[in-house]
């Protein structure tokens, strides 16, 4: 048998780092300049009030100031990092006409088996573009649309997406929020139907392949009044020695009493800068369901916000975060408490390792009308050695004195007496390890689908090979 790989440099990341040879039909100048925006624009064939969103949103990014309370990001160069790539296919709803080498890559990725097996519809990125989209029959009946956000623009719902896109998340938000709204390519546009359940998930697959490009997708999800969804989003590159970015960008509406679970594995390459933006609007005794697991990139500024817009309103936001060698993960989660007897439960995990630094934040704020609404806070944090770092940045906001607020915080490391034990029982010191990491991430996975889970389960155990002292 062969021995067993002991540093994180040498795991075979295959699954994630293959790379096939780049040979995009199109692609902009690297930059960003006029010239380029209304070059995407007439690439994606935008209606006019797009076209006109694009360059107000430059004129935006360009006045708006740099983020600089951060991570720092000074590797990114934006006059270095190529905005829109094509591929060199068309969309297609039938997966024997996408091209092989982006066949093989999703193929390796585990997309249509997984389609086959255990979801309604699948929609499968490739750097700006979307290459493949499909939904079963039985799901389309329900009324449920679930397609690429360009088309769905001069189709029946262009009225509806004029009226909510970058509502929730506007260009003046911050800067990356402005670039997004000059370059955003691909994405997927959801709307559920009232009262309609979706009882097996809808998902989509980002891939970014090209080196030095950007990924700026926008997803938009629609839950009717009384629907329910679940929606789960996949993310991966491989490693390069330069600069890519993802600045992508969700905004989800969900309606009264409705339910929307949305779940995330973020495996970005360790060259990555992940700027993505999430928020979600919940209407009165509606429910958001954030469920996200972050072990890529090498720098994150991702922290999803809820705002409780309706009365009984509910967010929950379980998350695990694993920032190893050379990543700086800042990340956690905001909700607005704007109506009463509106609640809010967070519960997060974060490992560092090998002196990578996790960062998580959380904003609370309960208006004064919020009167009667709770929100509970829970962060733990592990530490695998004594050269990485872990910090947790709590802020609340509250404007009314009939509220129920807690926040727990706690940062540890692996007892050596539970390492002793296991190994005492037959397990190695590395297994031991792992397990318990395992076990502390645990509540993340029993949320995730089966197949997120054991992906899940097994990048930690990648990570942790080296992990031992």
């Amino acid at each position: 048998m062969a021995e067993e790989k002991t540093f994180v440099e040498d795991v075979d990341r295959s699954l994630y780092d293959f790379r096939f040879e780049n040979k995009d039909a199109y692609k902009v100048d690297e930059g960003l300049t006029p010239d380029i925006v209304e070059t995407i624009s007439r690439e994606k064939n935008d209606p006019q009030w797009m076209h006109d969103f694009r360059l107000r949103s430059l004129e935006i990014y360009n006045k708006t100031p740099m983020v600089n309370w951060g991570p720092s990001i000074e590797g990114l160069n934006m006059a270095n990092i190529v905005t829109y790539v094509r591929p060199n296919t068309k969309m297609s709803a039938k997966w024997s006409e996408v091209p092989d080498e982006i066949k093989d890559t999703f193929e390796k990725l585990g997309i249509p088996q997984a389609e086959r097996e255990s979801l309604a519809g699948v929609g499968a990125q490739f750097d700006s573009e979307l290459v493949y989209h499909n939904v079963k029959k039985e799901v389309a009946e329900q009324g449920v649309v679930y397609t690429d956000l360009e088309s769905a623009m001069h189709g029946p719902y262009a009225e509806m997406i004029q009226s909510h896109f970058m509502k929730l998340v506007p260009p003046t938000d911050h800067k990356f929020a402005a670039l997004h709204g000059a370059v955003w390519s691909g994405g997927s546009f959801v709307y559920v139907p009232p009262g309609v359940s979706v009882e097996i998930p809808l998902q989509s697959y980002f891939r970014l392949n090209a080196p030095g490009a950007g990924q700026f997708e926008h997803t938009l999800i629609i839950v009717d009044e009384g629907a329910y969804l679940h929606f789960i989003e996949g993310c991966s590159a491989p490693k390069y020695n330069v600069a890519n970015l993802h600045a992508g960008c969700v905004e989800l509406f969900v309606g009264k009493n409705a339910t929307l679970r949305y779940s995330t594995i973020e495996n970005w390459s360790k060259n990555m800068y992940n700027l993505n933006t999430k928020r979600a609007r919940v209407e009165e005794g509606g429910k958001v369901e954030w469920i996200s697991g972050s072990f890529g990139s090498h720098v994150s500024y991702l922290y999803p916000m809820s705002v409780l817009a309706g009365k009984g309103s509910r967010s929950e936001f379980t998350s695990v975060t694993f920032a190893g060698h050379g990543q700086n993960l800042d990340t956690g989660c905001k909700v607005v408490h704007a109506a009463p007897e509106t609640s809010s439960y967070i519960n997060t995990r974060s490992i560092s390792k090998s002196g990578g630094i996790s960062t998580f934040r959380s904003s609370v704020v309960i208006a004064k009308n919020a009167e009667n609404s709770k929100s509970s806070v829970s962060c733990q944090s592990l530490m695998l050695d004594d050269i990485s770092r872990s910090d947790t940045i709590p802020a609340m906001d509250i404007r009314t004195q009939k509220a129920d607020v807690g926040h727990e915080a706690r940062i540890g490391r692996i007892s050596d007496d539970a390492i002793f034990y296991l190994m005492s029982r037959g397990i190695s010191e590395e297994d031991a390890r792992a397990l318990i990491v395992s076990g502390f991430a645990d509540t993340v996975g029993k949320e995730l689908p089966l197949e997120y889970a054991v992906e899940m389960n097994n990048l930690i155990r990648l990570e942790m090979k080296g992990a031992i002292g």
